[in-house]
């Protein structure tokens, strides 16, 4: 079997070797190059060809996020970015997803030993998964919140129906720009959205705020007991299940740091879940990319309760693991491209009938 060949770029010589260790460790991958800065991985990767790159956020002679946006274009290959916790790391991070990073993943603390295995595995399913990712056309600017104004779709039409409707979201690998590109067209008065995106604790609240700044909607971090109101979506935090609750006529917010479910928390079978059982046909699934299968179980429970749900379809997707289970568990109505996806949900929404609740 060939292995996966992976170059390491950071400019820690503890944490390049780290994380060599850690790749080496793994029966089906091996390091073939390391660099302390992105001029020494430019001639490495011409040179060695490797099939991932790990690529540190922050880096000395070259900006990291000047060298990915020249690497995907001049030579666009799969990179796992390894980021730091800290605000500047997570919002350098989004920028390199927007630029066309696969994915993202902690830089690993030096007193990690505890903890060495679980991190091991994590980082080497990121490093498979980003193998036989697709890979998206880097985008070419950063969007403003003045530049949205031609993407927002038009508010919903009918407004017969007196039930409020709610819109449930669910996504892993590629979700952060997939859920920008969705929620970036809805009009200030769409249905209240509820989003779990698999991602660790600290980068939920700047991706929020990222997302805040650029759509017409308000978008935060869930805190848990808040009314789910038109106009607002709201962000399962990294650290907790994010679930829909009803509280007499309201549709409410709550977190619950439970047990991992499909190997996740935040767990999109759990939001799924709890939509099925609060708003049952009142709501509208969507899951988007992602790998493995969390969502789909929870999606057949919407279907049944009568909810109408959409998956994101293979050709958009950046990994069709998540949409594709939930298509073939038989959960799906409908599959559709990422850039017709809110259209498609919003003019749903309008068939069924949906008012713009002020309870």
């Amino acid at each position: 079997m060939k292995k996966i060949t992976v170059i390491v770029v950071d400019d820690s010589a503890l944490i390049r070797k780290l994380l060599t260790e850690i790749i080496n460790d793994q029966p089906d991958m091996e390091v073939i190059g390391t660099a302390a800065d992105p001029l020494v991985a430019r001639e490495m990767i011409r040179e060695k060809n490797p099939d991932v790159l790990t690529l540190d956020v922050e880096m000395p002679k070259m900006d990291g996020l000047d060298f990915l946006e020249k690497l995907m274009r001049l030579r666009p290959m799969p990179v796992v970015m390894v980021s730091t916790l800290t605000e500047k790391g997570s919002d350098i991070t989004f920028r390199a997803l927007e630029l066309g990073a696969v994915d993202f993943i902690a830089k690993p603390r030096i007193d990690i030993a505890s903890g060495l295995k679980e991190y091991g595995n994590n980082i080497a399913n990121k490093i498979r998964i980003a193998k036989s990712a697709r890979l998206k056309r880097s985008a070419a600017m950063t969007v403003t919140k003045s530049a949205t104004a031609d993407a927002v779709l038009p508010a919903i039409s009918n407004r017969i129906a007196s039930t409020e409707k709610l819109i449930i979201v669910g996504a892993s690998t590629g979700g952060t720009e997939a859920i920008k590109e969705f929620l970036i067209q809805m009009p200030p008065d769409s249905p209240g959205i509820l989003v779990t995106q698999h991602m660790p604790e600290g980068f939920t609240k700047s991706f929020a705020n990222r997302l805040n700044s650029i759509c017409k909607i308000s978008v935060v971090e869930a805190k848990g007991g808040e009314r789910v109101l038109p106009g607002h979506a709201f962000i399962a935090p990294g650290h907790s299940h994010l679930l829909l609750k009803r509280s007499g006529a309201n549709y409410m917010t709550e977190l619950n740091q439970g047990e991992p479910v499909s190997r996740h928390r935040p767990s999109v079978d759990v939001l799924f879940r709890s939509a099925a059982n609060c708003a049952g046909k009142n709501a509208v699934g969507v899951i988007l990319t992602g790998m493995g299968k969390d969502g789909a179980a929870g999606m057949l429970e919407m279907h049944k309760a009568g909810a109408y749900n959409f998956a994101q379809d293979e050709a958009s997707c950046v990994v069709f693991g998540m949409p594709k289970e939930a298509i073939a568990a038989g959960g799906v109505d409908e599959i559709v491209s990422l850039k017709d996806m809110a259209k498609c949900v919003l003019s749903k929404l309008s068939s069924m009938g949906v008012r713009s609740s002020r309870i």
